[in-house]
């Protein structure tokens, strides 16, 4: 009979080999990576690059994964006036590395895209663009002469109380409300989170009236979810809750939702993401990324060295039963200007997308108080991001069967 010692080692060898898990994201300088993740125990782990894919863009910045099709889209925040949107292939199989399926111009500067519309929710795709103040959607599928089929552009009269970034509309994201019937678009430099309807058939979007922020919050993205609400009128039924990231004034806001004609956004609480006694609105800081697991939402800040020399942080709020938030605490991000994060289904471990470090932090998470821990893994990407700059790492998504969308709880 094998030693006791043997037996342990290889029982962690297969379990490492059993759970063993895919990462899939973009990094600016024009690479899309894909990751393996093998754990030897629920904290400790090994993270390695499986493939390295010359992206076409010239500034690969977000993914859309569509797990159902196993393909994606990667857009382009070239600011040269001109860009691609790319779509791509990706099997099963361990270490394989995605294939270009088609490829088509678009005009750059791209921050964000999602998928809409059509009979199930993917027939079209939205992208913003952060200086040219536009929305842009397109027809799928995509080929290799797909042209826009409609640009919605802003304009304001005056800057905002942050006229360094806040000179001019600045859409950073777009995405549906749970119901797949309306389009959210937070734009950072209007402080207004945008609303419009969506023609299922056409894709054709009809503006709604938009929703003011609080002046120099600059909303950058958002996510909705529901909540058991405990008070008032709907006590003891469901509510809805959106959840809008906040990058200028490094907050989070909290609205009701309610339906009618068009969606509407009623502001009931805003938090900062250093906790209700810090004011508003550090110059320094700029918050980047939001995500919802069980009754928690994190928040990730580029630039606060909380934990020391690019060490920055990531803010946990606990989600009360009225869908209001309660600060608990800031917890290592193990990178400098963290974009990008997700976490995986189980909700157990969160992948970290060092912007300017240009590394991938996988950290624990604790199921039972919502709080991140250890660092379970760590890979650099190469090259490394320059301070301030748009290199380095751009996006990091978990490659699982029926993973964890932010943004469409099921109502």
């Amino acid at each position: 009979m094998a030693p006791l010692k043997t037996l342990i080692l290889t029982a962690l060898s297969l379990a490492s080999e059993s759970l063993a898990v895919r990462l899939l994201g973009t990094h600016f300088s024009g690479g899309i990576f894909t990751y393996e993740l093998k754990l030897s125990s629920e904290t400790a782990g090994s993270l390695s690059i499986t493939s390295n894919t010359t992206s076409g863009a010239v500034t690969p910045t977000w993914v859309v994964l569509d797990k159902d099709t196993r393909t994606f889209f990667v857009i382009d925040e070239s600011w040269q006036g001109s860009g691609v949107l790319t779509q791509w292939s990706l099997d099963r199989k361990p270490g394989s590395a995605p294939k270009l399926l088609v490829s088509a111009k678009t005009t750059g500067n791209s921050v964000h895209s999602s998928l809409y519309g059509g009979k199930d929710g993917k027939g079209f795709l939205v992208t913003t663009e952060y200086t040219p103040s536009t929305l842009t959607t397109y027809k799928l599928p995509l080929t290799a002469n797909t042209k826009s089929l409609q640009t919605l552009e802003w304009t304001m009269a005056a800057p905002g109380p942050r006229p360094d970034r806040q000179e001019k509309p600045h859409p950073h994201a777009a995405f549906t409300d749970p119901t797949g019937k309306f389009l959210i678009v937070p734009d950072l430099g209007a402080d207004l989170t945008r609303i419009y309807s969506i023609n299922a058939d056409s894709g054709k979007l009809t503006e709604c009236p938009a929703i003011k922020s609080l002046p120099g919050d600059g909303p950058r993205h958002g996510l909705f979810n529901k909540v058991g609400a405990s008070s008032g009128h709907n006590k003891g039924k469901a509510a809805l809750k959106y959840y809008s990231l906040n990058e200028v004034s490094s907050s989070v806001g909290v609205y009701d939702v309610t339906y009618g004609d068009c969606l509407s956004l009623t502001l009931e609480q805003t938090i900062s993401n250093y906790g209700p006694s810090v004011p508003l609105g550090n110059i320094y800081v700029k918050s980047a990324e939001i995500r919802i697991v069980d009754n928690y939402l994190y928040a990730s800040n580029r630039n606060d060295t909380t934990f020391g020399k690019e060490q920055d942080s990531i803010a946990t709020f606990k989600i009360e039963p009225s869908g209001k938030l309660t600060f608990v605490e800031l917890a290592n991000s193990y990178s400098y200007y963290p974009r990008s994060f997700s976490f995986n289904k189980a909700g157990t471990l969160v992948a970290i997308g060092g912007q300017t470090t240009a590394n991938i932090a996988v950290v624990a998470r604790d199921t039972k108080t919502g709080k991140l821990g250890k660092l379970v893994a760590n890979v650099l990407v190469a090259p490394r991001g320059t301070y301030g700059g748009e290199d380095g790492i751009s996006s990091i998504v978990w490659d699982e069967e029926d993973g964890y969308h932010p943004h469409a709880p099921k109502l």
